[in-house]
């Protein structure tokens, strides 16, 4: 027995039940007898009155509408099977997919290039919105709906679908109303490899062609509404927005491509909330407080228009009226939602994605020419005549409106306006017809037979229309190309179409009325939008805005908020030195090391040049200490040259105390050489003026020292000829020694890296210090270490010669001064490193003038002291006294 005759004979002999069980057993290699299913009694599960609406062709197309939305009631106490009662809730919309289907069937029939010479019919069945009976409905297409338990081996041919009149299987089924019927009818029909064409199925798990290779759709995965709403959000700068959807795949799954769409353009979700149809009260109820609760002012919904209808009630009963709303696609053309009395008060401006809407030229003439008399035997056209006019058109069905008064024949559907009768905007409708059209091409693509001279040798068969294999007509399903009548050129990609959206908003009318207006189109993912003609929920053209944190003007950066999401942020001012000119910066940028920033942080501005003047306070201090001491030094210069015949001014060779007055006086004016603007002369001339004015000076020191050594040693028996090692020559020719041994060190420092004029860029702040750059640390730290080899050795020195027997002992002075000149050169060095800019400069200066105060004090002014007030100590016998 062939596959196919096992399926029929388990949905005719035991249901879908033990049909899907044997289904997913076959799946597992657990594969259950088929002739356990034939011993059950045969008994159709359904109506066996309500065989669909069937119009007889060459080849027969099965369609799947939910036209009626309220099943009937079952009774579990005695059977698992339906009671045989009709399904009731008729509904206008999808009676106009049918006769768009039939519409679309009789324009091919007529059509002299298209399937010429074969006449296509239909047998569409209503799955009643469920999918066991869409299940049911399928197999009833597929095997031909068969009577029967034994009509099953009429299904034994291999090679194909067998044809017979009245009872023909459909090679082909559009349907699918929804993802979830769409997957189980999908999968139910696989393992035949028949086509599914479905018009409004939407989930993206039905683009895998490896868990659906048979099924393809005219409606665009919910992936792409998704993504055009994430490019709408981006547009409009809403980056703080709330969501609200319906807890199953098709809400959930929007929302995850919504967020992929989202997280790098910095747009974040306030709140998710899920609605669950079982408890849509209670779950609208905790949206709707979400909804008021948030700062979000716009908030997108994806579900179905009934739970919308309830949330929006609930937001109403909480004054919920300034909020933005995005709709998809099954809600934002929802007429009953426009209608309704708290839709004006709480969903005014929505701005929404819908399924793309079209014209079927000679349409609306087709729906609005219907009447039951002319088709007798269509009961669906019948059931919905009763409906609306409430009579009967005088033949007996088994509708809900039976024992109505019979009608008097000038009924007509011209004077109706309702969801059946408006073909402004075909959405679903249109998904119906390409479906149709669709099939068709495929079809004459596979009832073309190929050219026999362009293929010689090869065997050419042809497919007829009473031997068409499924998965041939598959194959050629999936290359279909072509132009429908509107123009519009039409290809599936896998499973799917071109993605094309509507975009609609709801505006207010003069009458009071909420209209849908078109404003915008979506092609794949590019995204056409007319933003002029959108009306905001505000009633103006101004866009409505929604963030958590207001965008941080220029001058500062963003800091995100620890536990908040990236859209919620403080804005902290840019540190000195750093800018951001532009709104809503995540950082700022360090200005370069020649520029620093304004007050405001905002741009980047020169940096000023700084130095050391004589124009400003500290410069005119220090100017005014050197001068000074360069005054007291030239005083004490001529004290000492007027009383140059007196023993104080001659002892110890009065020589060096000239020599030591004049390089005191030299290190006095060498500070001054350090104020100013430094230039590339000043910076070679003030190190070697420091340098070799300081080495002159400690000089003189220690070998006045050295003196006064030797003429002590000098006094003891047997040691007269040590004075004559220390003349006036020797001590002249030391202190040149020693001078120039810095002199040298001078010349080849500055000749080979002297320092040169930079600023000092390393220092923060406007201002930079223009200095003298030591390029050759070497060099400055051998004219310290020799300064301060020499202190120090001049200080050993005169601490040796401190207690010599003299009354007035010089050491004693030069070791007062050479320790204050120590300490002060100690103390410079933490003091010089740490000081900033030119305050560098002047501790430099500071300690050159302390030290050389120190020296000029500690040395001169007790001889001073005696040789102006106390003449009667200046005696070479009061000097020579013990």
């Amino acid at each position: 027995m062939s596959l196919l005759s096992q399926l029929v004979t388990l949905w005719i002999c035991s249901g879908p039940s033990l049909l899907l069980a044997w289904l997913v057993g076959r799946q597992l290699g657990l594969r259950v007898g088929i002739q356990m299913a034939e011993m059950l009694n045969c008994s159709r599960w359904g109506i066996p009155s309500k065989k669909g609406f069937f119009q007889e062709g060459d080849l027969i197309i099965g369609g799947l509408f939910n036209i009626h939305y309220v099943p009937p009631t079952r009774d579990y106490r005695f059977t698992q099977q339906p009671d045989n009662k009709p399904c009731t809730g008729l509904q206008s919309l999808p009676m106009q997919y049918i006769y768009a289907m039939m519409f679309a069937l009789e324009e091919i029939n007529n059509s002299s290039t298209l399937l010429p010479g074969v006449k296509l019919g239909h047998h569409i069945h209503d799955s009643c919105s469920l999918p066991a009976w869409a299940l049911q409905a399928a197999l009833s297409l597929v095997g031909g709906d068969m009577p029967s338990c034994n009509s099953a081996a009429k299904f034994e041919e291999e090679k194909g679908i067998g044809a017979s009149k009245g009872d023909q299987p459909v090679p082909l089924i559009i349907g699918g109303c929804n993802s979830v019927t769409a997957q189980i009818v999908s999968r139910l029909l696989v393992p035949l490899s028949l086509p599914l064409v479905s018009y409004t199925a939407s989930t993206p798990s039905l683009s895998d062609k490896q868990q659906f290779p048979n099924f393809f759709r005219t409606m665009a995965s919910d992936v792409y509404q998704a993504r055009a709403i994430a490019q709408l959000a981006i547009k409009f700068k809403w980056t703080w927005v709330g969501a609200v959807v319906a807890n199953n795949d098709y809400g959930l799954m929007a929302l995850k491509v919504f967020q992929e769409g989202i997280q790098r353009a910095g747009v974040c979700l306030a709140f998710v909330e899920t609605l669950q149809r079982e408890n849509i009260v209670s779950d609208a109820r905790r949206a709707a407080l979400a909804i008021q609760a948030s700062t979000a002012k716009v908030i997108l919904i994806v579900t179905w228009y009934t739970d919308v209808m309830e949330l929006f009630l609930q937001l109403e009963k909480l004054n919920v009226t300034d909020r933005q709303f995005l709709a998809s696609e099954a809600w934002s053309t929802s007429s009953d939602l426009r209608q309704s009395t708290f839709s004006h008060k709480v969903a005014s401006g929505v701005l929404g994605v819908a399924i793309r809407s079209s014209t079927l030229p000679g349409f609306d003439t087709y729906i609005r020419n219907l009447n039951p008399s002319l088709r007798p035997n269509d009961h669906f056209l019948k059931e919905f005549w009763e409906k609306e006019f409430g009579c009967s058109p005088g033949i007996a069905t088994a509708s809900p409106f039976a024992f109505l008064p019979p009608c008097n024949g000038t009924e007509s559907l011209w004077a109706v306006n309702n969801l059946f009768t408006d073909t402004s905007q075909l959405r679903v409708t249109y998904n119906v017809y390409l479906a149709v059209y669709a099939a068709a091409h495929a079809l004459h693509s596979l009832l073309s037979c190929p050219d026999v001279n362009s293929s010689p040798g090869r065997n050419i068969t042809c497919s007829f229309t009473n031997q068409i294999k499924p998965i041939e007509l598959m194959e050629q399903l999936s290359k279909v190309n072509v132009t429908t009548p509107q123009g519009e050129a039409f290809n599936f990609q896998g499973a799917d179409i071109t993605v094309k959206y509507d975009l609609v908003n709801w505006q207010s009318s003069p009458e009071g009325q909420v209209q849908l207006v078109l404003i915008g189109l979506v092609n794949g993912f590019d995204l056409h939008l007319n933003e002029s003609s959108i009306q905001w929920n505000t009633g103006s053209s101004q866009v409505p805005v929604s963030i958590c944190s207001e965008a941080c003007p220029s001058g500062t950066r963003m800091a995100t908020r620890k536990g908040e999401p990236i859209c919620c942020f403080d804005c902290i001012p840019c540190a000195d030195g750093e800018i951001s000119n532009t709104t809503g910066s995540t950082q700022c940028v360090h200005c370069p090391s020649e520029f620093w920033s304004n007050a405001e942080r905002t741009a980047c501005i020169p940096r000023q040049l700084d130095f050391l003047s004589f124009n400003e306070t500290l410069g005119i201090a220090l100017t005014a200490v050197a001068v000074s001491g360069v005054t007291v030094t030239i005083a004490v210069f001529v004290v000492f040259l007027y009383y140059r015949q007196t023993p104080m001014v001659r002892a110890n060779n009065s020589e060096l105390s000239f020599l030591l007055l004049l390089s005191i006086k030299l290190c006095f004016l060498c500070s001054l050489v350090f104020i100013g603007r430094p230039s590339a002369w000043s910076c070679r001339f003030q190190q070697a003026a420091f340098g070799i004015s300081f080495v002159l000076c400690v000089s003189c020191l220690q070998v006045k020292t050295i003196v006064v050594l030797a003429a002590f040693r000098s006094a003891r028996p047997g040691a007269e000829a040590l004075m004559r090692w220390f003349g006036p020559g020797q001590q002249r020719g030391s202190v040149c020694f020693f001078t120039s041994i810095q002199i040298i060190i001078c010349i080849f420092w500055l000749s080979l890296n002297p320092p040169v004029p930079q600023p000092d860029l390393e220092i923060p702040g406007l201002q930079v210090t223009l200095k003298c750059a030591m390029t050759s640390v070497m060099g400055f730290s051998l004219v310290l270490g020799y300064i301060g080899l020499l202190g120090c050795t001049s200080l050993l020195l005169a601490f040796l010669a401190r207690k010599l027997p003299d009354n007035f002992n010089e050491a004693k002075l030069i070791t007062f001064s050479m320790l204050i000149f120590c300490a002060v050169w100690v103390a410079f060095v933490p003091a010089y490193v740490s000081s900033p800019g030119k305050y560098a400069v002047a501790v430099e200066i500071f300690a050159i003038l302390a030290s050389s105060y120190g020296l000029l004090v500690c040395i001169f002014a007790p001889k001073c002291f005696i040789i102006l007030l106390r003449p009667e100590k200046n005696t070479k016998k009061h000097l020579m006294a013990r």
